[in-house]
C-alpha cells in the first residue's frame, strides 16, 4: 500500500501515455449497454468505503544495546532517540455486507493497525475496530458504530464464469471510488505473497485494473454482487490482478465475526503433488492426488491408518487433484467431523474413514512438501535391471536415467549406480527413498552412499527446486 508522492508534469505525461496505450483495451472489456456498468457503480458506491490506516513502528537505534549498559552511559553519557516511533500511513478499500457496519476487507490491510479510519464517498468518516481476522485466507472483518447504511449483496463465485464481464471499485494510490471494467480472466489460480512467503489458492484472476490501495474493494458481477475481494497484483505485469473468491469469505464470516478467528481442522500430513514419474511409479495412469510424505504423531491421519506413499484421490467422493485442492478440502471442514477418504495404496484403491481435529497454534499447519529436483530417476531393483546394469547388490534403490547438466551429472552419478543411504540414512526400497526425498528443500546439500561396481563412494549434490 503506497501513496502519491508527487504530481509532477512528468508524472502527467505518463498518465497520459498510459491512458492512451490503454484505450483499445479498455473499449473492448465494455459491454455492449454500458449503462449497465454505471447502473451498478451509482447503486453500490456508498457502500464502498476508503480504509487509512496508522501504524506506529518502533525503530531501535543499533547503538541501544551499548548505551543500556551504565559503563558505556559514563563515558559517553546518554544518546537521544535510541529509539523512534515512527507514524507509517496505509491506504486500502472495503465494502459494508451488513447495514449495522461491518465491512469486509484484507487482512494485509488492516494487519498491525493502530488507527483505523473508514471513509464513506459522502465524505462521512468513522473509526474502524478489527472484528476478525484471518492471515491464511487474507480476510478480515471490521466494524463500525453506524446504523442502516448501504449494503453489497455477496454473490456465489463457484458460477461465476470466466469470460464474463467484471467491476472493480476501489481506493488505488489514494484515488477514492476509482472503476475499472474487465473480463473475469480465470479461475482456481494459486499465488504466493511475496513478503510473508504464504501460499494463497482458488484466487480469481482479472484484467479489470487493480492497483496499491484497491486491496480489500469488491469485484462485481453484472448484476451488482460481489464475487470476489480485490486483493493482488503482479508487479511487473499489465492486465494481471487477483481476488478471493467471496465463497471462500463467506464460510468463514460466521467464525470472524463470533469468535474473532477462524477454527480450521487438521488431517495432519505431510503432502507433495504426484508427477508424471510419480505416478508411474506408484502404478496411476493420471498423475491426480496428495502424495502422502510423511504423518504426524498422533494426528487424524495416523489413527485413520493412512500410511506414508499413500495416496488421497478423492475427499467424500471429491476428486483430489492436487496438494493445494486437499488443503483447501480440509480447510473448508470443521474439527469433529468424519471425513471417508479414498486412498491409493499398493496399485489398488481402499477406503478409510478420518475424524479431524482442530488445528492448535502448537501444531504446524500441514506444509506442502517442497518438490526438489536431485538430476535423476531411480527405480526398485528388479532381476532385469540387475541384468542390465551387472549390479552386485539388491539392497537400495538404482538409478535409471540421469539428466544431463542436472545436479547428479555435475556430481559424476550415472545409471546403474545404486543408491544406499540419503544424509547417512539407510534405503532399502523405493518408500525409503520417497521418505528421505520428502525431507529434502532446495538448496540443501545431499550426501549420497552409492554402490558401483561393488565398490561404495559417498556422492555430495546440490538439491535444486523442481
Amino acid at each position: 500500500m503506497r501513496r502519491v508522492f508527487s504530481r509532477g508534469v512528468f508524472g502527467v505525461l505518463v498518465l497520459v501515455l498510459l491512458a492512451a496505450v490503454n484505450i483499445g483495451w479498455a473499449a473492448s472489456a465494455i459491454p455492449e449497454n454500458p449503462d449497465i456498468v454505471a447502473d451498478i457503480v451509482e447503486r453500490v458506491s456508498p457502500a464502498v468505503v476508503n480504509i487509512d490506516t496508522l501504524r506506529i513502528a518502533v525503530y531501535r537505534s543499533p547503538l541501544a544495546p551499548f548505551f543500556s549498559d551504565p559503563f558505556f552511559r559514563r563515558f559517553f553519557g546518554d544518546i537521544p532517540e535510541l529509539e523512534r516511533q515512527v507514524p507509517q500511513k496505509g491506504i486500502g478499500t472495503g465494502f459494508v455486507f451488513r447495514s449495522d457496519g461491518y465491512i469486509l476487507t484484507n487482512e494485509h490491510v488492516i494487519h498491525g493497525a493502530n488507527k483505523i479510519k473508514v471513509t464513506f464517498i459522502d465524505g462521512k468518516e468513522y473509526e474502524g475496530k478489527v472484528i476478525g481476522a484471518d492471515p491464511l485466507t487474507d480476510i478480515a472483518v471490521v466494524k463500525i458504530d453506524a446504523d442502516n447504511l448501504p449494503t453489497i449483496p455477496l454473490g456465489d463465485s463457484d458460477k461465476a464464469r470466466v469470460g464474463e464481464f467484471v467491476i472493480a471499485i476501489g481506493n488505488p494510490y489514494g484515488l477514492s471510488h476509482t472503476v475499472t471494467v474487465g473480463v473475469l480472466s480465470a479461475k482456481g489460480r494459486p499465488i504466493s505473497a511475496g513478503d510473508s512467503g504464504r501460499e494463497y489458492e482458488n484466487f480469481l484472476q482479472t484484467d479489470a485494473a487493480i492497483n496499491p490501495g484497491n486491496s480489500g474493494g469488491p469485484l462485481l458481477n453484472l448484476r451488482g454482487e460481489v464475487i470476489g475481494i480485490n486483493t493482488a497484483i503482479l508487479p511487473y505485469a499489465q492486465g494481471i490482478g487477483f481476488a478471493i473468491p467471496i465463497n471462500m469469505a463467506k464460510s468463514i464470516l460466521e467464525q470472524l465475526i463470533e469468535k474473532g478467528r477462524v477454527v480450521r481442522a487438521w488431517l495432519g500430513v505431510y503432502i507433495q503433488d504426484l508427477t508424471p514419474e510419480l505416478a508411474q511409479k506408484f502404478g496411476l495412469s493420471e498423475a491426480k492426488g496428495a502424495l502422502v510424505a510423511d504423518i504426524s504423531k498422533g494426528s487424524p491421519a495416523e489413527k485413520a491408518g493412512l500410511r506414508r506413499g499413500d495416496i488421497i484421490l478423492k475427499v467424500d467422493g471429491k476428486e483430489i487433484p492436487t496438494v493445494s485442492s486437499l488443503q483447501q478440502e480440509i480447510r473448508s471442514r470443521r474439527p469433529g467431523e468424519r471425513v471417508r477418504l479414498e486412498v491409493w495404496r499398493d496399485g489398488k484403491s481402499i477406503v478409510l474413514e478420518a475424524t479431524l481435529e482442530e488445528l492448535k497454534e502448537s501444531a504446524a499447519e500441514t506444509p506442502e512438501v517442497q518438490q526438489v529436483d536431485l538430476g535423476f530417476e531411480v527405480a526398485e531393483i528388479t532381476d532385469d535391471l540387475v541384468e542390465r546394469y551387472s549390479l552386485r547388490t539388491t539392497r537400495g534403490v538404482v538409478i535409471v536415467s540421469v539428466r544431463t547438466g542436472g545436479p547428479a551429472d555435475e556430481a559424476g552419478l550415472r545409471p546403474g549406480d545404486v543408491i544406499l543411504e540419503v544424509n547417512r540414512t539407510e534405503i532399502t526400497s523405493l518408500a525409503d527413498w520417497e521418505e528421505a526425498l520428502a525431507r529434502i528443500t532446495p538448496g540443501d546439500t545431499v550426501l549420497l552412499l552409492i554402490d558401483r561396481g561393488g565398490r561404495t563412494y559417498f556422492v555430495p549434490l546440490k538439491a535444486e527446486k523442481r
